[in-house]
């Protein structure tokens, strides 16, 4: 290995890593893998997007047309990250691909970017939208809210502490759950005759009142996009996973396109259920849809499927994101003892608690969605610069036992369209957009004054253990 890498002069050898008591061990197979990229995509947004593309493309057609654009460029992608995957079958996914091609630095302001807002705002805004659901259904106060959402987190925590089988394992039951969930609502819909195939007439043609073409399309994919957002987590679990090269790529793609299907289904029950023009807000269109199948007790049965659906998601985060931590950690750019895994069970149980008590403070202090919102784009730019990783991997590393099909068209195309979203996005509030750019660049310094010594000389002592005598 260090032959290899003074060959090809990578930024960092693949395993210059802090010792841990207990290795993270092998267990994932493809079942599970695909079971955690549904999981964690399909969350509450299938109940909400659909209505806010219907009514902004106001055609059927073209919400048909933008579900497979971005099916397609999730398909990509996931066919790229497959290929990383393969390279490096390491803990930390992004994280690893990103320091082996571009080194230290940037890879570690894409973990201080996930460490400090995402992660723990992403779960706790699943977090408050389980328990809003929850309190629906029971009535709670705020404060009882707040402190549902920190119990889901915490739950969610131990899980995934316990043990990644036992995790993997649940779910793949709430996956089952999920899938069979939405599948009774399209039986149900279709087989009771409750909607009307005329809601979906003209399909072709634009409603009064839908935003003019090509406008309406920029909202709209940047909305579905995001309701395909996750798939790339999934990664972060190679160190986990039996036969990496093999299982990674096959569960990427099937769980996209699964995914894919999913909302195109969803979407054309929505659409059967409620005509367009009764679409008011996102809320009210799901509400409508449960009490067209349901009845008057739609709106409860409908709350039960949300919440069995995000806190699969919510189980899929805390299961996936807290590798980062952990490999940031083994590469001495974070605190050290993140680096060790839990003794009995072989999980990285620091870096989940981390994520977890951040994910918790977030829920009491309320202040989270807003900030979340200001690194969207530096995720899709993150995103972007990680596919683009393969080009330089290929070029210095040569074949993979993966190979991407259709390369270089196949990265060449994501990149395409992760360059539009770019655009939209900076277009549509540059502010924004600039003020992640720059919280994440202050994650220069703490990087050059924390941690670039340690990560020197840890690497000094993989390269030379002599060097520490």
């Amino acid at each position: 290995m260090l032959a290899a890498a003074e060959r090809f002069r990578l930024p960092v050898p693949n395993a210059p890593s802090l010792p841990s008591n207990t290795p993270l061990t092998r267990e994932l197979g493809v079942g599970a893998i695909t079971s955690l990229v549904v999981g964690e995509v399909v969350a509450v947004g299938i109940f909400l997007t659909p209505a806010t593309m219907a009514r902004t493309l106001g055609s059927p057609m073209w919400l048909l047309l933008v579900w497979l654009l971005m099916g397609a460029m999730a398909l990509s992608g996931a066919l790229c990250y497959g290929e990383l995957a393969s390279r490096l079958p390491q803990a930390g996914g992004g994280y690893v691909y990103l320091r082996e091609a571009y080194g230290r630095a940037i890879a570690f302001l894409y973990g201080w970017k996930c460490l400090l807002v995402m992660d723990p705002g992403i779960t706790a805004a699943l977090a408050v939208g389980l328990a809003g659901y929850v309190g629906y259904i029971a009535s709670l106060s705020p404060a009882g809210e707040k402190l549902v959402a920190v119990v889901a987190i915490l739950l969610a925590a131990g899980v995934n502490v316990a043990g990644v089988r036992f995790g993997a394992r649940l779910m793949q039951w709430l996956t089952a759950f999920k899938l069979g969930a939405l599948a009774l609502m399209a039986i149900l819909a279709f087989s009771l005759g409750v909607g009307q195939w005329s809601h979906l007439l003209p399909f072709v043609a634009q409603r009064p009142g839908a935003t003019p073409l090509p406008g309406a399309l920029a909202p709209a994919l940047v909305g579905a996009f995001f309701a395909f957002g996750g798939w790339w987590e999934i990664g972060k679990l190679a160190g986990e996973v039996r036969e990496p090269s093999r299982t990674l790529p096959r569960a990427l793609v099937l769980g996209v396109v699964l995914v894919t299907a999913i909302y195109i289904l969803t979407s054309a029950v929505f659409l059967y259920l409620i005509p367009l023009e009764s679409v008011t807000s996102s809320e009210t269109f799901a509400a409508q849809a449960g009490q067209a199948l349901f009845g008057r007790t739609g709106g409860g049965i409908l709350a039960c499927i949300v919440i069995g659906a995000v806190f699969g998601s919510l189980l899929a985060l805390l299961m996936a994101l807290p590798r980062v931590y952990y490999a940031m950690a083994r590469d001495g750019v974070f605190l050290r003892g993140v680096a060790m895994s839990h003794a009995r069970f072989g999980t990285p149980a620091r870096a989940i608690a981390i994520q977890a008590t951040l994910a918790s403070v977030l829920v009491l202090l309320g202040t989270f969605n807003q900030i979340v919102t200001y690194f969207v784009f530096v995720t899709v730019l993150f995103v972007g610069l990680t596919v683009a990783a393969l080009f330089v991997l290929r070029q210095r590393n040569g074949a993979a036992e993966f190979q991407t099909p259709g390369f270089p068209i196949t990265p060449i195309v994501f990149l395409l369209l992760v360059l539009v979203l770019l655009v939209l996005l900076a277009g549509h509030d540059p502010l924004q957009a600039a003020l992640g750019v720059g919280i994440v660049a202050l994650g220069v310094p703490v990087y050059v004054v924390a941690f670039r010594g340690r990560a020197d000389s840890l690497v000094r002592s993989y390269a030379d253990p002599a060097a520490d005598d």
